[in-house]
């Protein structure tokens, strides 16, 4: 039996971690002097009404090798004999190499186990690894062994696209998530950065004027770009404002000749911790480039 394993930055809808039954190890959330587990001690809700109150912006602390552990203790219980661990970008959060040292430790502490673990740097941000996450508890359901989708996961974790819109780029400056962060001045003349993934990192790819015109970008691109063999779903990401992210669905819905299914998730808090308020976001396979 294979287990999919995560971290909670993810951000997948309770409804699909249950469905695959996916394990997720919790990030931690350090706010106004209290630890909170992400996704565990407090709701996205909760955080975001918080967050405008704040004076300190939080900070977040990867899982521990232990939290992942415990999951692979858990499921062997159960009958599980084969792990693919899929993690968020190593260049935005230590979840990776954390999930890397709780393999080294199993192995230590079971030297002569027949289990198997994999553990994959996404590349990916929030619903980017979600985006493959799910991609692979599909190809799992549809009967892929353990090695085709250790295979898909690491052979097409760089198509997995990404666009995120913010409000300003205040927190993900300041939380060091961005590289180009001298593209700060976008803010100040009321330009909407909208940024990608550049290796293992975010980075401004463009800069619109507005909210209308950050959809359109969004939609533009995801016609020239997505892969419509791969791409049999989309995943829409939104902080704080839920009206935003159906505007996106709609647009695709009426705009494209996309066919498949389109599921709108609300960024945790560990993600809504360096996105802020007002963050929507776009996720999709994208076709191979030459």
């Amino acid at each position: 039996m294979i287990k999919i394993m995560a971290d909670s930055t993810c951000d997948l809808s309770p409804t699909f971690l249950e469905k695959y039954k996916i394990g997720v190890a919790p990030l931690k959330i350090n706010m106004e002097g209290v630890t909170y587990l992400d996704k565990i001690d407090i709701t996205a809700d909760e955080f975001f009404a918080k967050l405008p109150k704040m004076k300190e912006l939080p900070t977040t602390a990867m899982p521990s090798p232990e939290a992942y552990l415990n999951i692979i203790d858990e499921a062997m219980l159960e009958g599980y004999t084969e792990f693919l661990c899929i993690c968020m970008s190593s260049g935005t959060s230590g979840s990776y190499q954390s999930a890397v040292l709780a393999k080294d430790l199993f192995y230590e502490r079971h030297p002569d186990s027949a289990i198997k673990f994999h553990v994959v740097d996404s590349l990916s941000m929030s619903h980017g690894s979600g985006w493959l996450i799910l991609k692979t508890a599909q190809l799992l359901e549809e009967g892929y062994t353990f090695e085709e989708l250790v295979e898909f996961a690491e052979t097409h974790k760089k198509r997995v696209k990404h666009f995120l819109c913010v409000e300003d780029l205040h927190n993900l400056i300041k939380s060091g998530r961005i590289s180009n962060a001298g593209a700060f001045i976008g803010s100040l003349l009321q330009v909407k950065p909208i940024m990608s993934m550049k290796g293992s990192k975010g980075a401004i790819v463009a800069k619109v004027r507005g909210t209308n015109k950050a959809l359109k970008y969004y939609v533009d691109e995801f016609i020239k770009r997505y892969d419509p063999e791969l791409t049999n779903f989309i995943l829409i990401g939104y902080s704080s404002d839920i009206e935003i992210a159906n505007k996106l669905k709609e647009r695709i819905e009426t705009q494209t000749d996309f066919k498949g299914d389109i599921y709108i998730m609300q960024m945790g808090v560990a993600v809504g911790t360096h996105v802020g308020l007002g963050g929507v976001s776009l996720f999709f396979m994208e076709k191979e480039q030459n």
